[in-house]
């Protein structure tokens, strides 16, 4: 059985940081692309950062610089490290196991609220 668990997420305020993870079993976490999503009310998911499974990785436009995606293939858990936070980083974020350029599996996402 897929399982992807999501950890992390909490309040933090404006400037702080937090690293979220996301465990992975019942695939061969080594295989596939890993990917970092959020979604904030009323908004579309989006894409956040992707590890392919070689260990590149892309960012969308506004997280560069600030978030850092890792995976550890040996605890099948990919990172997510979020520095500078802003208020409109607050969502729901998910991760997701990619294959066929596609999110395949999802977790059940860990909240992240920014804010003083």
């Amino acid at each position: 059985q897929v399982q992807l668990v999501e950890s992390g997420g909490g309040l933090v305020q404006p400037g702080g940081s937090l690293r979220l993870s996301c465990a992975a079993s019942g695939f061969t976490f080594s295989s596939y692309a890993m990917s970092w999503y959020r979604q904030a009310p009323g908004k579309e998911r989006e894409l956040v950062a992707i590890t392919s499974a070689g260990g590149r990785t892309h960012y969308a436009e506004s997280m560069k610089g600030r978030f850092t995606i890792s995976r550890d293939n040996a605890k099948n858990t990919v990172y997510l490290q979020m520095n500078s936070l802003k208020p409109e980083d607050t969502a729901v974020y998910y991760c997701s196991a990619e294959a066929g350029g596609a999110p395949r599996y999802w977790g059940q996402g860990t909240q992240v609220t920014v804010s003083s």
